[in-house]
């Protein structure tokens, strides 16, 4: 349930309250919080209890009893849009929307370090690059591993662009968070309940791709794992669902990732790489997703699309990223870019101490 405050000095009560109850007790703001969460487990006989006594209480406006099946990532508990902060670029609210590029995969210095070199020209804000790959064949390229990780923290060290990566299961957050400005969950692993509580715990925002086949609900529920555990910024990707048509490779729903920017406050962005499969159409997509009013798209670039080792049709290549950024300026569009120094200073081989 949330709770709205008439004055943040009525807080101590409902935590009590909630304490008693054997839930936790989250907070909109840390300074003069106006809205709590309260989330955990009950029998519907003990939520209503505890929403009557909380109801009942001085300083109390209103107790929302059913805020939807992730409470945390709600517009009730938080109605603004907010903002989530990546090194020095920031996501989300009434600010300007990203363009996140990158690689699908690090192969080589050369290659990350031309692509990075790009996205800067083309006003990205973040650059975006898979160490580990999940492949669906065992055979194709699995990625660098650890030595991708050390060449996306030397691009960030070149450009000043934040980085994200993929992170693939629970025992690699760890390895990844020391590099990493932001984790990726792909949408393979939506539901990866156990990775999600490992990537919140890390502390670090996330970008989280939609399923394959998932619900707005289902997507929501996989970002409240890690918003409940620590993530201090969710960002919802839609990637494209899985359809019957061979013409791409997915289906981009801009439809439904405009339905859940009117259930959550979290920034969501769009994957036309992904959802589409092909080059020539991630332009257009890209586009229509900024124009329809998300708060960013991510595209995948490689300076030689046909020499790529994953995803190498979907990639736009350097002078296509330019071609992009050139039509985004025309539809009057200002990009987010790194605006402030990092709060800790990256290093090639992970973050300073």
């Amino acid at each position: 349930m949330i709770v709205v405050l008439a004055s943040p000095a009525a807080i101590d009560p409902v935590r009590d309250a909630a304490r008693r109850a054997g839930v936790r007790c989250v907070a909109d703001s840390e300074a003069a919080p106006r809205r709590l969460a309260l989330v955990g487990a009950l029998s519907a006989t003990g939520r209503d209890e505890l929403a009557g006594s909380v109801a009942a209480m001085a300083g109390v406006e209103q107790v929302i009893r059913d805020p939807g099946p992730a409470p945390l990532a709600s517009r009730h508990f938080r109605p603004e849009a907010s903002v989530v902060q990546v090194g020095p670029t920031q996501i989300g609210g009434e600010g300007r929307p990203l363009l996140a590029a990158g690689p699908c995969a690090v192969e080589s210095r050369e290659q990350l370090l031309a692509v990075a070199s790009a996205a800067v020209a083309a006003g990205a804000g973040l650059l975006r690059g898979g160490a580990f790959k999940p492949r669906t064949s065992p055979y194709s390229f699995q990625g660098l591993g650890p030595e991708g990780l050390r060449l996306l923290a030397e691009a960030r060290a070149e450009t000043g662009l934040p980085i994200a990566t993929e992170v693939l299961a629970a025992e690699q957050v760890e390895l990844v968070a020391e590099y990493a400005d932001m984790l990726q969950i792909g949408a393979r692993n939506m539901q990866n309940y156990a990775l999600l509580a490992a990537a919140g715990a890390a502390h670090r925002p996330v970008l989280l791709k939609r399923g394959l086949g998932a619900t707005l609900d289902e997507w929501l529920q996989a970002a409240e794992y890690l918003l409940a555990t620590g993530a201090p910024g969710v960002v919802l990707c839609e990637r494209g669902l899985r359809h019957f048509d061979p013409h791409t490779r997915n289906i981009l729903d801009l439809g439904g990732a405009l339905a859940v920017k009117s259930l959550t406050h979290l920034p969501v962005i769009a994957d036309p790489s992904h959802a589409t499969g092909r080059r020539d159409l991630v332009a257009p997509l890209a586009l229509a997703a900024l124009a329809a009013g998300l708060d960013g798209v991510i595209v995948e670039v490689h300076p030689d699309p046909d020499q790529a080792l994953s995803d190498g049709p979907q990639s736009l290549d350097l002078d296509g990223l330019r071609d992009l950024a050139a039509r985004i300026a025309t539809l009057g569009i200002s990009l987010a870019t790194p605006q402030r120094v990092a709060t800790r200073t990256p290093r090639v081989d992970g973050w300073a101490s």
